[in-house]
């Protein structure tokens, strides 16, 4: 794939839930691209579509309609196209979500590592590269930590690590930062920028968190599943 080309490209992206006269339009004809080493921000009102376009970016819904690639590779063209949708996820999306979702009973190493056993490496490889990630993030000092023991800044970077964790080039966030104060908000945005400049990786961070807006390299808005901007 050239470099200059998106690592997620939709087109025409139509999602619809009922039929007849309870038939909701979520998204309609939509039209994104997203590019290695940048961090966009999705914004709009709730039941605009935000999460509907995040949850089809990454495979765990399908679209109505419409094209969409996936790091140079076509995933869905009027329908999924084949492959392992699982494997996919696994090998080139990350996902983070608002609440950290940490296994309360796992420490912060093997909370990232599950994740590489689950993909089949062996567990001395995994917990080698939770430790690097950990590292990465300047969490490592928490790698024997349970969550219950984590700030909330902390957790956040933890399950950064654990998204990281099998090098994926699209990472998807849906309102990461809502439960952080300005300044651990800032800062997890920061480590994001980070992450995709340094592993030219396209980052979309769904979010009303006016706080982090100026850490957005585009501001893309959805409204009555309508793209603006």
């Amino acid at each position: 794939m050239e470099a200059n080309s998106p690592l997620a490209d939709l087109r025409g992206i139509a999602k619809h839930f009922g039929e007849g006269e309870s038939r909701v339009d979520a998204l309609r004809g939509l039209d994104l691209a997203l590019y290695p080493g940048e961090v966009v921000g999705l914004l709009g009102p709730s039941g605009s579509g935000k999460s509907t376009l995040l949850n089809i970016i990454g495979c765990i819904i399908a679209p109505s309609t419409g094209h969409m690639t996936l790091d140079g590779k076509v995933v869905f063209d009027g329908g999924w196209t084949g492959g392992d949708l699982r494997k996919l996820r696994l090998d080139k999306i990350g996902f983070i979500f608002q609440f950290h979702n940490l296994l309360p009973f796992l420490n912060s190493r093997d909370n990232v590592a599950v994740v590489l056993e689950l993909a089949g490496q062996g567990r001395a490889a995994a917990r080698a590269r939770a430790d690097e990630l950990l590292s990465y993030l300047e969490v490592d000092n928490r790698a024997n930590a349970f969550p219950a023991h984590l700030s909330g800044g902390e957790a956040q970077r933890v399950a950064i690590a654990r998204a990281l964790a099998n090098h994926p080039r699209l990472i998807l966030a849906d309102e990461p930062t809502a439960a952080l104060d300005s300044q651990r908000a800032a800062i997890v945005l920061d480590l994001l920028r980070k992450v995709a400049r340094e592993q030219s990786a396209a980052v979309l961070v769904v979010t009303h968190d006016e706080k982090i807006f100026d850490r957005f390299d585009r501001i893309l808005r959805v409204r009555d599943g309508v793209l603006e901007g």
